[in-house]
């Protein structure tokens, strides 16, 4: 699909009339065409006929959890899915991203912030109908070459442990989602070690020691603090999604 925002539709499965008329006109003013369904059930029948670009889901909804309709949504609809939630607790951030939703955006938000998120998803979106991935990416002055597993930053080579390299290209290939602790420790170190969060961080400070101009704020290796961690996909990320460990 095209990454223009004219060929994108999104769906918003949200019960608040306030929210639904700020984000269909905020939306819409940017090219996106936005469907909204008011109850958990209105959202799995619309996505099912309609089958939208982009799914939107609170998790407060009135007939059902929207926890329910991430897992139940999952079973056959592979698009990229957003929260959108008043819930900030981590727990909840967890549950919804293991579940299946590639991102977690916390009320109250900033129409930008949301844009962003919302480019982001689109770009996964294009990669997949594409049927591949980038051989090469690129992120500022970042280059991760995973042909040739190569990595550099600033014109310089990064020299790499084999750990860090597989933790950076995990993140790489999911570029701008949170990963989960579980899922990095799953994927980077087996199953026997997702209940080994030490391990994670360890190799994290690690590894913004060599990404990252500056460690202590970092731009490309980014903290959704408690759930996991995000490798940016674009450089003008919000500074709020600026978090660190």
């Amino acid at each position: 699909m095209s990454l223009n925002a004219p060929h994108t539709t999104l769906l918003l499965i949200e019960d608040d009339p306030q929210i639904q008329r700020f984000l269909a006109t905020a939306l819409e003013a940017h090219g996106y065409t936005l469907l909204v369904a008011s109850t958990g059930a209105q959202g799995l029948q619309l996505t099912a006929l309609r089958q939208p670009d982009i799914l939107i889901v609170d998790l407060g909804l009135p007939d059902m959890s929207g926890l329910d309709v991430i897992q139940r949504v999952r079973e056959w609809y592979a698009g990229p899915l957003l929260v959108l939630s008043a819930r900030d607790r981590e727990s909840d951030k967890v549950a919804a991203l293991d579940l299946g939703a590639d991102d977690y955006l916390t009320k109250p938000f900033g129409i930008g912030e949301l844009l962003a998120r919302l480019r982001v998803a689109a770009r996964h979106l294009a990669r997949s109908d594409d049927g591949k991935d980038q051989a090469r990416i690129e992120i500022g002055d970042l280059s991760i070459d995973l042909a040739s597993r190569r990595v550099v930053r600033a014109s310089k080579d990064i020299h790499l442990t084999p750990i860090e390299y597989q933790l950076l290209t995990t993140l790489a290939r999911h570029r701008g989602k949170v990963i989960t602790h579980r899922q990095l420790l799953r994927e980077v170190w087996g199953a026997a070690h997702v209940e080994s969060p030490q391990y994670l961080r360890i190799y994290m400070r690690a590894l913004r020691r060599k990404i990252e101009a500056d460690p202590a704020r970092p731009r490309y290796l980014l903290t959704e603090i408690g759930v996991g961690y995000r490798l940016v996909d674009e450089l003008d990320f919000p500074e709020s999604a600026k978090t660190t460990i």
